[in-house]
């Protein structure tokens, strides 16, 4: 982003000292439950629907996020050609195939796509990735981290492999995929299950996904730990984080609530002086 674009995108004070104040709660109950964690936990700040001025207040001190997360394409374009360069854009959303190619091959920093379920997605990607490379011979070729996403719920409107299925996908984007990297799997849990748990029980999905690493990593003759959990949202990321998520994706406790697709602005106009 430029010097330019960067003093013309406002931040309204009250509402960065709001969504720092949110953030800093959300990063100190992740703390409190990884506790007995070995590796920290990465906060992916799920942006959608968001203005890009709120994610220039979350990228900016006091707790200069990196990570985060868009579930439409276009929104993300637009916001990844607005904001610094630096920032980590994670894909969460379902993931198209003939989306795929141009996600990978127009936004550099694309950090993540957390959603592939598919080998066609996954080629898609690659493809994409490496036109992104031939074209812009300046950029480090740094392989697009992907998790494969696994339907651990068994709800059919929810995307993601079954369970049996992810080692064969997994197995596709490590040895047809060089310009991809996996970097572990993704499971959206049931909230239900979450909400309906008893003190000191955790979600079965979870439980599921944890099961499918190891099984994932004994087929690829890989080490458990060199895999990834990415699990766990709003309403269930403490109970995700004490069943080994290594990832958690949180939007509306650090933004609030989103406003219907339509009304969305990428920009909001904030006048200077003014809260």
């Amino acid at each position: 982003m430029s010097d330019k674009e960067d003093t013309e995108m406002r931040v309204d004070p009250q509402r960065a000292k709001q969504l720092s104040d949110n953030v800093g709660a959300i990063l100190q109950r992740v703390q409190t439950a990884s506790n007995q964690a070995t590796d920290p936990v990465r906060l992916v700040a799920v942006s959608k629907l968001k203005p890009a001025n709120d994610i220039l207040a979350l990228h900016q001190p006091p707790h200069s996020l990196l990570h985060f997360g868009e579930n439409y394409q276009q929104e993300l374009l637009q916001k990844s050609l607005l904001l610094p360069r630096d920032i980590r854009w994670h894909f969460i959303g379902a993931l198209q195939t003939n989306k795929c190619r141009p996600l990978a091959e127009q936004i550099p920093n694309l950090w993540c796509v957390e959603s592939v379920d598919t080998a066609k997605k996954a080629d898609q990607l690659e493809k994409g990735r490496q036109n992104l490379f031939e074209s812009s011979p300046e950029l480090e070729r740094t392989p697009l981290r992907v998790f494969v996403q696994v339907n651990t719920s068994g709800e059919e409107e929810k995307s993601g492999v079954e369970p049996g299925e992810a080692a064969a996908l997994c197995s596709h984007v490590r040895e047809k995929c060089p310009s991809l990297r996996l970097q572990g799997l993704m499971t959206i849990g049931a909230i239900a299950r979450s909400k309906g748990l008893k003190e000191g029980m955790e979600n079965d999905d979870f439980i599921k996904l944890r099961e499918v690493r190891g099984t994932v990593a004994k087929d690829l003759g890989v080490e458990e730990k060199s895999l990834e959990l990415s699990m766990g949202m709003s309403e269930d990321f403490e109970s995700a984080i004490r069943c080994g998520s290594n990832e958690v994706r949180v939007g509306s406790t650090i933004f609030g609530e989103r406003p219907p697709k339509k009304d969305a602005q990428v920009k909001e106009q904030v006048e200077d002086g003014r809260n």
